[in-house]
């Protein structure tokens, strides 16, 4: 992932805060590696609706603390992944006030074949950001995040 890229996420976090901000990376993906060709912001879909289907969820029941992406969009990713011949590498959200880590909630819904990329924003300044990704045992794992200098001014 570029630099410019994680700075975009950083930026979107900042402008939702205090709701948690969410979207997509696309990319190619082969043994070695998975590259971000492209950030897909979403707008938060989390409302009352999305909480009856996540009703095992019971804390904390509000865009501040969740987030869930639109169906419509998840397809339409897939689809203009797939015409480029990329795929949907993973989910990035924000935590406002709290660290880049995942909570329970993003463990229990988490899809194995994604990397969940999660940016810290304090206070409206995005901070820390870190990668993960589910292992056999469906418990987070940390992934080094590689960046490079595509699309820097």
């Amino acid at each position: 992932m570029s630099r410019e890229q994680l700075r975009e996420i950083g930026r979107h976090g900042e402008r939702t805060y205090p709701h948690e901000c969410c979207g997509l990376l696309l990319g190619t993906y082969d043994e070695r590696q998975a590259r971000v060709m492209e950030v897909w912001p979403a707008e938060n879909a989390w409302d009352e609706s999305a909480a009856v289907q996540f009703e095992e969820v019971e804390d904390w029941n509000t865009q501040e603390r969740r987030y869930t992406i639109a169906p419509e969009l998840m397809l339409a990713a897939q689809k203009t992944a797939r015409h480029r011949q990329w795929r949907i590498l993973g989910i990035y959200h924000s935590h406002p006030n709290h660290e880049a880590v995942p909570s329970e909630c993003d463990r229990q819904w988490a899809w194995p074949e994604y990397y969940y990329l999660i940016v810290s924003v304090r206070d409206g300044v995005a901070g820390d950001s870190r990668c993960w990704r589910l292992d056999e045992d469906h418990r987070f794992q940390g992934v080094p995040l590689q960046l490079d200098s595509a699309g820097d001014a």
